[in-house]
This record gives structure tokens, sequence and C-alpha cells, in this order.
């Protein structure tokens, strides 16, 4: 096995003293794999933070293209997979937290419910991420009430985000399908509704 893929599976593994070894050894820090992924890539997936730091000092690069189509970065992995520590060493790094990778993601739109979820929106806005960055014409607001994400909705409103109209047509639009649908984003109307008044 050449030692990129050594590199990669020790990274991927956890096995912070192979990834040591190899590196002292001679492993590029970013070579891809005979699958196409760094070593970077797969100890963000597999969350392994103490990996991640060690890669980053060796200067694995922030920035890299990553996912099967390289349409991710290493921060729009850490997001989506809820991994605040990982998020805050990438952040660290220098990794941007402004929209990133072949589409153009917000790391704020990818954010995941939930207490992890809210604790990564206040890293990246601390960190300077823009509140009312667009994606695709829309702003993490208007994502967020598009989806139902109460909870999204009033962190973001209270972390200084424009309630817009086109925030309160989507959640109006999204919810008025069924009982169920009503229910689900009647907190994200009433949210959007009490700042704009």
């Amino acid at each position: 096995m050449d030692m990129a893929n050594q590199l990669t599976r020790a990274a991927e593994d956890g096995d912070a003293a192979a990834v040591a070894r190899l590196l002292d050894a001679g492993a590029e820090v970013d070579a891809r794999n005979t699958g196409g992924c760094t070593a970077l890539e797969l100890a963000v997936e597999a969350g392994q933070v103490e990996i991640v730091r060690l890669l980053l000092a060796a200067g694995a690069d922030p920035h890299q293209q990553t996912g099967e189509y390289n349409e991710l970065t290493p921060l729009l992995q850490a997001v989506t997979r809820g991994h605040t520590a990982l998020v805050g060493a990438l952040l660290d790094a220098g990794a941007p937290s402004c929209a990133q990778g072949k589409m153009g993601w917000l790391p704020l739109v990818v954010v995941p419910d939930g207490d992890q979820g809210r604790e990564i929106v206040d890293l990246l806005l601390d960190r300077g991420a823009d509140v009312n960055g667009l994606m695709k014409d829309w702003t993490p607001l208007e994502w967020a009430a598009a989806r139902g994400q109460a909870q999204m909705v009033r962190q973001l409103l209270a972390r200084g985000a424009t309630s817009t109209a086109e925030a309160l047509n989507k959640a109006y639009a999204r919810g008025n399908g069924s009982p169920e649908g009503r229910a689900k984003y009647a907190p994200v109307i009433n949210a959007l509704r009490a700042r704009r008044s």
C-alpha cells in the first residue's frame, strides 16, 4: 500500500501515531488515495478531531475540494455532520465561512437542526459569517423558513438576520399544504411576523 493510502486509512481510523509517523516519513499531507480522497476529507467525515488538528498543523489545505464530486469543502462536511469542534478547528486554520464549494453552499444554510446546530450557527457568526449572505438568491433565514426550522429562524433573527417578506412567503407557502404543515410552520410564521411588527 502506498503512503497516500496508508495516510488516509490512518486518518479515517483515528490513528494519530500512524498519521504522525507517515507525515514524518514524507507522506504528502494532501495526497489523494486511490479513491480520490485526502486524509483531511476522511478525518472530517469520521469526526476525528485530533487527526484533523494534526493534519492542519502539518499544512493540510482547509480550502480543498472534497466530496464524491469535489463539490464540498472540509468545513461544509464538518457543518453538515454537526461536528462543532471540527468546525472550530477548520475556522482556526483559515477555512472561509462564506459561500464555497462548486455549488456555492453557505455553511449557515447546511447546519443541522438541534443543539449542535445552534452551537455551529453561533460559532460561524462569531467568526464572521454573514447572517444575511445569499445562496441561490436566498438568505439563511429564508432557507430556514422554507424548511420549517423554527429554532434556526429564531436564532438567526436574534443574531441580526433581516426578516424579509420572502421568508414569510416561503413559510406560508410550505405550511398551507396540510394540517401537519400548518402545525410545523406556525412557529416559523409567528417568529417572522413578530420581528416584522
